[in-house]
């Protein structure tokens, strides 16, 4: 009667992913680290743990991470963020993905909108990295004004100091699933700058192109039994809410 108890509870799919994920824990080739040319973009869109998650998945992105930024106040944490706003740096390839396709999506994945008055932590925010990144967010914005007249709220402004957010703010949405943060070893320098934690953070919330996921899984060194796990969050989560 135990017998028929435990495995009722622990069924042998589950058995399966644990004795893979002990056999697998330590594989090496796990591809943390990419080597392309790159830009930066920051973006404040409300809470994000969901905006490391949208572009972590996005074709072209290499590299996400979350912090504070965009304020005056020196050393800003979660609980005592001051003046700044919570927002996601990315590194993209721009050969792959343009500024102006990221601004696309910064516009189209505010949490609580661009035009509801919100605190500062959760700001609509473009922090530019260069010239042309300030002319091509002016030019956004101006399009998106002869639509919502003088309501929105978004500030352009140059980026400034980057201030990491604490470890559990890193690939927030990876973390919920032991397999993987096991399996890739994630260091608190890996949950910043890891490739592969970037675009698992976006899969596992359901978050890319099915063509991108079986691309990328193919390529990240992942053990089988980890892949599988991915793809099947990915289906299971695919088209849910991003936000908290």
């Amino acid at each position: 009667m135990c017998e028929k108890s435990v495995l009722s509870l622990f069924s042998i799919f589950n058995i399966y992913f644990v004795l893979s994920y002990i056999l697998t824990r330590n594989m090496p080739g796990i591809l943390h680290d990419i080597n392309e040319p790159c830009q930066k973009a920051t973006f404040g869109m409300g809470c994000f743990w969901a905006n490391d998650a949208l572009f972590g998945a996005t074709h072209g992105v290499l590299r996400t991470r979350v912090g504070y930024s965009g304020g005056t106040s020196p050393n800003p944490t979660y609980k005592n963020i001051s003046d700044h706003t919570e927002v996601t740096e990315i590194d993209y390839d721009p050969s792959k993905i343009s500024f102006g396709e990221l601004l696309d999506l910064f516009w189209a994945n505010h949490e609580y909108g661009f035009v509801t008055p919100i605190k500062k932590q959760y700001a609509s925010l473009i922090l530019y990295h260069n010239n042309e990144q300030k002319e091509l967010a002016e030019l956004s914005l101006k399009k998106k004004l002869i639509t919502y007249d003088s309501k929105i709220t978004t500030e352009i402004l140059p980026a400034d100091t980057f201030y990491a957010a604490e470890d559990y703010h890193q690939k927030y949405r990876l973390q919920q699933h032991p397999l993987i943060y096991e399996t890739l070893g994630l260091t608190s320098e890996l949950l910043q700058f890891s490739h592969a934690a970037t675009k698992l953070n976006g899969y596992v919330a359901g978050v890319g192109s099915k063509k991108d996921l079986e691309k990328d899984l193919a390529e990240l060194g992942l053990p089988d039994v980890v892949a599988d796990y991915v793809r099947r969050e990915w289906r299971e989560n695919e088209g849910g809410t991003l936000y908290c």
